[in-house]
């Protein structure tokens, strides 16, 4: 079984109920292993067997249930055609690419169409699978970008909606002036206006409105009920023509003399104001749902269309998809890098701020790593291309909050629910309301029928949908700007509930780059003999102090000899084989556990560990040869960061593999309140678990790779961008910058989404709670509540945007609070 996954850009979807519609369309699809359906983002995506179908049949299946598709086409001159055959070779090669939904091949045009889904498949792709198949293409100056495809389908259907609107205001705004003058100005107006003749010109004017602007909702509304289900278009079509076909009824019994019976009430102009107002809310909601991903737009116009190779001593401008590993690139000032590499030659100030957040530049040397899309500010730079396309970290990061925005909060399944629900409700409501006021309140049947109008015009699934889903969208694109990368809406749900924070040590809390400070030679040995023994058992090592010791060696000139045998005790500390001596390089508690004694030397070990240094103990063929004192910088913003946690009242607490007194120390230096020592790589996670067992909702901040079972364990797992890959993986939430700053930033960032979830909730709950019995009172006119309920999506949507400006900034601080149980090595 081939399985395969597809994005489908879906169009006409306008409530939650549309979206479970497509959802159950696609996941009842043959072949279909998994949909899921953003109404946000208005994609799909479906994980599908290609054995079984096919993306057109997904698409078909989109469109039978009354949805549809996001397509494009583009025109690919083709080069090195000769025959029949060659034709046959590029229709075949350009539909192996996903994406691809048709391909014509014209061998006497030397063309081929391809349309496709935007976003699924790039022009890069199609290039590259022509040229595969042994032909080329000309890269004419000009040609659409197929990135840009579905931003430009999206903007066609807006430009839809606005020559609706204005079509349909050129003919209601007359008839309801005219109408509703007649109404409120009966003994006022000259007798002219009162004539019945008026009626002529208002189904004149209504009709037009009725077939152009309500033929999407009719449409919508048929295909919806021909699948078994109902969404939106079915209160609108079954509102507007109501009043509609009610009207053309008394225009009927004007002509045919049946008036008597119908009566001379015309509601021509309810049914047009109804669909125009309702045509200009979906306008306005599409307009500001459009600006909810502009923080994926900007991300991906981060990177520059070419880049400058610098090949054989010359210099050549290359487009960005036709770079490959290995590439050489110039990057003069005040470019953007095209993908992320290695500096080969030159040196600069790199503005890194669209990664991290941080507005300083970072300076950069031969050696270092850059990232594409960053902006070098200073020098000419020659960078080694280490990874392009899809591998680059700017796209990964789009990936990352492109899956966070497709996700689902645990919160959006009530608002669902009852969305799934709620046409079938509004129905039976519009029913009660017709029968109860035409039987029971005895005003008729013209009135019942208003009444029961205004119950559908009135009833709003699309706020209840989009609630929060914009919310999420937009706050992990605001997230992405600050560096703050959300896996899934989840993390960011749950982020703002953190009652503990439980923080690694080494590149967490501190710069994870530590230096040698005191070597403190013992039995005879010399500094020199110290370092180099320590020095060439770690060169076997990765881990940091080994590192820093090796570099202390080599910056002492010390000759290093070849490293004999060698095993880590992981956590613990080294045995290694130097010049046919046994080396032992570990923790003091590691030492002790070899059985050799360094009762002498208790003293110097604890002072360097009261100063916050860590102790590493040398042993050479089982004699004490001495001490080496190592340093680990606090990053400058944790203490700021820690005590911004405290002041929150989150409890926080260190987890180190290092020893008590140093711990110590540097919880002192940035005021943490409890201390977790000589924690095993193995038992961080077990310590993370019997937190959350005494009932927190715990935070675990990490960045190794022995932080990652920690990390997933965590209720929260927030990995420090600068560490392992493995960190990162296992987490919930990245931050690219490495600053601590960037937790309470996040734990703000949640809270504020949650907020704006709570808000757009409440408001599209209250909203249909409060007006629809004022409907079923017949407290509201229909095109009263068609402005209502065309504004209410509106409102949703442009209040979720408000993030993008808000000060992610908790005003709620309040003192720290810390339970004796979070204290087993706290500090006093």
């Amino acid at each position: 079984m081939a399985i395969q996954q597809i994005k489908l850009p879906i169009t006409g979807m306008t409530c939650a109920a549309c979206e479970k519609n497509v959802n159950r369309a696609l996941n009842k699809a043959e072949g279909v292993s998994e949909a899921m359906v953003n109404l946000a983002t208005e994609n799909a995506t479906v994980s599908y067997d290609a054995s079984v179908t096919n993306p057109a049949k997904l698409i078909e299946r989109v469109e039978k249930f009354g949805y549809g598709v996001a397509t494009a086409s583009v025109e690919l001159p083709i080069t090195g055609m000769t025959c029949a055959a060659c034709e046959k070779n590029v229709n075949r090669a350009l539909r192996k690419p996903d994406g691809v939904l048709d391909v014509a091949v014209n061998l006497a045009t030397e063309k081929a169409k391809v349309t496709y889904i935007p976003g699924v498949v790039r022009r890069a792709d199609l290039i590259a699978a022509v040229e595969k198949s042994g032909y080329g293409v000309i890269d004419t100056a000009g040609m659409d970008d197929i990135d840009d495809a579905e931003r430009q389908a999206r903007q066609a259907e807006i430009d839809r909606q606005r020559n609706l609107v204005i079509f349909g205001a050129i003919f209601t705004l007359p008839l309801f002036i005219l109408s509703m003058g007649r109404h409120f100005f009966m003994g006022v107006l000259p007798p002219i206006f009162m004539a019945d003749w008026w009626i002529y010109v208002f189904a004149a004017m209504a009709t037009p409105v009725q077939f152009v602007l309500g033929r999407q909702y009719t449409v919508g509304a048929y295909k919806s009920l021909r699948s078994g289900t109902a969404n939106m278009d079915v209160l609108v079509a079954l509102g507007s023509w109501a009043a509609y076909i009610y009207s053309a009824v008394v225009l009927l019994g004007l002509v045919f003399g049946f008036s008597d019976v119908v009566g001379m009430s015309d509601y021509f102009e309810s049914a047009a104001v109804i669909l125009t107002l309702i045509t200009l809310g979906k306008l306005l909601e599409a307009r500001a749902k459009g600006r909810t991903s502009d923080a994926i737009k900007k991300l991906m116009g981060l990177t520059p269309d070419v880049a400058t190779l610098w090949q054989d001593g010359e210099e050549k401008e290359v487009r960005l998809s036709d770079i490959v590993l290995g590439d050489q690139l110039i990057v003069r000032p005040g470019e953007r890098l095209p993908v992320d590499g290695l500096i080969v030659q030159g040196n600069s100030s790199i503005d890194e701020s669209m990664l991290t957040g941080e507005s300083m530049p970072v300076t950069k040397s031969v050696g270092d790593e850059v990232i594409g899309g960053t902006i070098n500010k200073q020098g000419r730079l020659i960078i080694e291309a280490t990874r392009v396309g899809n591998e680059t970290a700017l796209a990964q990061i789009i990936r990352l909050v492109e899956q966070a925005q497709l996700s689902k909060a645990p919160i959006q399944r009530v608002a669902d629910q009852i969305s799934g629900i709620f046409v079938p409700i509004v129905l039976v409501l519009a029913t009660v309301t017709f029968l109860g006021w035409y039987f029971i309140g005895d005003i008729g049947f013209t009135a019942s029928m208003l009444h029961a109008i205004a119950v559908l015009v009135i009833a709003c699934p699309c706020a209840l949908g989009l609630a929060t889903p914009t919310a999420i969208m937009v706050g992990t694109g605001r997230g992405a700007e600050m560096g703050i990368l959300f896996k899934n809406s989840e993390a960011l749900e749950r982020a703002h509930k953190l009652s503990a924070i439980v923080l690694d040590k080494t590149g967490t809390i501190t710069e994870g780059k530590p230096s040698v400070t005191d070597i403190i030679p013992v039995n005879g040995f010399d500094e020199t003999q110290l370092l180099t023994y320590a020095a060439v058992a770690e060169r076997g090592s990765e881990h940091p102090l080994g590192r820093a010791i090796v570099d202390k060696a080599r910056e002492l000139g010390c000759v290093l000899s070849e490293l004999g045998e060698f095993e880590a005790i992981s956590g613990k500390g080294i045995r290694a084989t130097v010049d046919d001596k046994v080396v032992l390089v570990g923790s003091p508690k590691f030492i002790l556990s070899q059985d050799i004694a360094i009762a002498d030397s208790e003293k110097q070990i604890q002072n360097l560990q009261t100063n916050a240094r860590t102790a590493v103990v040398v042993v050479v063929d089982n004699t004490l040869a001495g001490i080496i004192g190592i340093a680990d910088a606090v990053k400058a913003s944790s203490l700021e960061a820690i005590t911004q946690l405290n002041a929150l009242g989150i409890e926080t607490a260190m987890l180190t593999g290092d020893n008590q007194l140093t711990a110590e120390a540097i919880a002192r230096e940035v005021g943490i309140n409890t201390v977790y020592a000589d924690v095993l790589p193995a038992e961080k996670s077990a310590k993370v678990e019997s937190l959350q067992n005494d009932e927190r909702v715990v935070g675990m901040v990490g960045d190794g790779i022995n932080d990652a079972p920690a990390l997933a364990q965590a209720d929260v797992g927030i990995a420090i961008g600068t560490g392992t890959d493995i960190a990162m993986e296992a987490s919930d939430v990245t931050l690219m910058s490495g600053d601590l700053l960037a937790v309470p930033k996040a734990l703000a960032l949640s809270k504020a989404t949650m907020r704006t979830i709570y808000q757009n909730l409440f408001w599209a709950f209250i909203y249909n709670v409060i007006l629809i019995p004022v409907a079923m009172l017949g407290l509201l006119v229909p095109m009263f509540a068609a402005g209502a309920m065309a504004f209410s999506s509106f409102f949703v949507v442009s209040n979720s945007l408000r993030l993008k400006s808000r000060d992610i900034s908790d005003k709620t601080a309040k003192p720290n609070t810390i339970s004796p149980q979070m204290q087993p090595n706290g500090v006093a």
